[in-house]
């Protein structure tokens, strides 16, 4: 049995994944910002198979308050061995290219705060000498696209952070999974045309489920973005900056 701490539990990928971990008899701890979703999920995690599933209302932006979280989830769930980092928003580009306060808020939400939190976690698992933080990236991080690069950004800088962090903590026993979403049908996404190249939240989760428990350091999901992104990062500059991206 793992003791789960899910940070963002309410997006959807967060709790198809937290679905996955149910069946398995996993204990979990919800983390997010609306405390009717959070019971409501806890509550179908336990129908599940969950051995437990404990709820706790905060934003995460709230930065200082990572170390009581990490306190309460340890005392609820009596442990802490592995964590998914699942909270973030989807930037809107134009307003962000137009605002450096915008920007730097969403900076907030998408890198820092996953950065502070894996800096919380990454010193608690090394000092146990066992853990797991899995953290959801973006392939969107892998190279910047006028499209998107105020997000795209945010997602390097996380992908960047947790192959350091990756580095440091595996001689510790500690593994550090980079995960690296294509397109998701989520309520975040309703807005956008969906094609073939979209995945659901379930299939996500299962690929997620399946790299924790291997141990992978960084997941592509679905599996077919790692080809797609190795062409786009190494299309020339002098033709990449001319695309309409």
């Amino acid at each position: 049995m793992r003791r789960i701490l899910i940070m963002g539990a309410t997006s959807a990928i967060a709790e198809a994944t937290a679905r996955e971990f149910a069946a398995l008899g996993d204990a979990l701890f919800l983390v997010g910002r609306n405390p009717d979703r959070l019971t409501a999920i806890a509550d179908d995690l336990r129908l599940r198979g969950a051995a437990r599933a404990e709820t706790w209302v905060m934003d995460a932006r709230e930065l200082s308050a990572y170390p009581a979280l990490l306190d309460e989830a340890t005392r609820r769930l009596g442990g802490l061995d592995t964590a998914l980092i699942a909270h973030g928003t989807l930037t809107d580009q134009t307003a962000a290219q137009a605002s450096s306060e915008l920007m730097l808020a969403e900076f907030q939400t998408n890198a820092l705060s996953h950065m502070v939190l894996c800096t919380e976690l990454g010193n608690r698992f090394e000092a146990q000498g066992h853990g797991c933080i899995a953290v959801i990236s973006s392939v969107a991080g892998d190279r910047g696209r006028q499209s998107n690069y105020v997000y795209g950004s945010a997602k390097a800088a996380v992908t960047a952070f947790t192959s350091g962090l990756r580095q440091r903590l595996h001689p510790k026993g500690v593994a550090v999974l980079t995960i690296k979403p294509g397109f998701v049908d989520t309520p975040m996404t309703a807005a956008f045309k969906k094609g073939p190249l979209w995945a659901t939240p379930t299939t996500v989760a299962k690929a997620i489920v399946k790299a924790v428990q291997r141990g992978k350091p960084v997941l592509y999901t679905p599996w077919f973005w790692w080809p797609i992104m190795q062409i786009i990062k190494n299309v020339p500059e002098a033709i990449f900056r001319k695309l309409k991206l």
